[in-house]
């Protein structure tokens, strides 16, 4: 969720961040993936801290960019901090990010316990994306980036990323 600090009088600018994708998961907002932590207006300068969703995303730099660029036609001063804390987690994915990346072909996390049970212990709970069934094998603890896992369908056969559950 984010803090609007002092209220934003300005509904243009969630508006406007609401527009501003992910460039790895382009279906998902930054605001759906839970990395805009505060927004803090002060006249025309717009201060934004962001979160990554790892340590070292190689997106943040263009996030940043892309929110400046996104804001500033606006009018507005703004300033991206990257923030190390808190450590962001999926359970800060919206509901509607979720089922977005489920549509998109990524399986969206399951809870952190389930989240082993699949991993770690084979169980066949990761619905593919394709077909919904839950008849899906690991394939490899590294999908597409390292927050994905690949899997693949026993029964369409197909493959599928699942992002893993990270809390």
């Amino acid at each position: 969720m984010v803090d609007l600090g002092s209220n934003i009088p300005d509904q243009r600018i969630m508006d406007t961040l609401m527009q501003v994708s992910d460039p790895e998961i382009p279906v998902l907002t930054i605001v759906d993936m839970g990395i805009v932590k505060r927004l803090e207006l002060d006249g025309k300068d717009l201060h934004i801290d962001i979160i990554p969703t790892y340590t070292g995303c190689p997106a943040m730099d263009t996030i940043a960019k892309d929110i400046r660029t996104a804001l500033e036609g606006l009018g507005y001063n703004v300033h991206v901090n990257l923030k190390l804390h808190p450590a962001w987690t999926t359970d800060m994915i919206s509901e509607e990010g979720k089922s977005r990346l489920e549509e998109y072909g990524i399986a969206a996390p399951l809870e952190s316990s389930m989240d082993k049970r699949a991993l770690l212990d084979g169980e066949k709970i990761v619905k593919c994306t394709n077909c919904g069934s839950s008849n899906t094998s690991l394939v490899s603890h590294f999908g597409s980036t390292p927050c994905k896992a690949l899997f693949k369908c026993d029964d369409c056969l197909e493959p599928f990323d699942y992002f893993k559950c990270l809390s």
